[in-house]
């Protein structure tokens, strides 16, 4: 799948769900070319935060726009969607008593996001607007040690680009 169809697919799920209030962040590589301002390198997914309370809304909409529910065998915090060979992966958000976000899980809860991750920046690329995770939170995030390979040499790549901004 092509990055231009990716970026075209975000900017429809972008209207989609800010067309309902739907709160959502773009995170991930896709993350790090907004805040770049290019794309720096190919992208396997879309990844978006949501709050998990508008998952339904989200599905319903997602589903009557094409996109058809695919999750992966054994996921845990997130679902999948696909369309026309884009592959969008929505992480689950919940705010904790203190405020601070995670993802949850079936037994418990994934580490919680970095502060600041969930704000108010938008970022534009190629003509296309979205909301983003915030920078220093996106630079910690793809600062954690990964035991994957490829994804850490995903993530070196991303942390190399976002140590160029500042």
């Amino acid at each position: 799948m092509s990055e231009i169809e990716q970026l075209a697919a975000l900017a429809s799920i972008h209207e989609l769900l800010a067309g309902r209030g739907i709160d959502h962040w773009l995170f991930g590589g896709w993350a790090v070319d907004f805040h770049a301002g290019s794309i720096t390198r190919a992208h396997d997914d879309l990844d978006l935060g949501v709050w998990i309370e508008d998952h339904g809304q989200i599905a319903e909409a997602l589903e009557k726009d094409g996109w058809s529910h695919a999750p992966e065998e054994g996921e845990d915090g997130y679902t999948g969607y696909e369309r026309d060979g884009v592959r969008l992966e929505l992480a689950f958000l919940v705010r904790d008593a203190d405020g601070r976000v995670y993802t949850p899980l079936r037994e418990g809860r994934g580490a919680p996001w970095p502060d600041g991750a969930f704000g108010d920046d938008v970022a534009e690329l190629q003509g296309v607007r979205a909301p983003v995770i915030g920078l220093g939170a996106l630079k910690a995030d793809k600062s954690e040690p990964r035991d994957d390979p490829l994804v850490a040499a995903k993530d070196h790549a991303d942390v190399t680009t976002l140590s160029r901004l500042g």
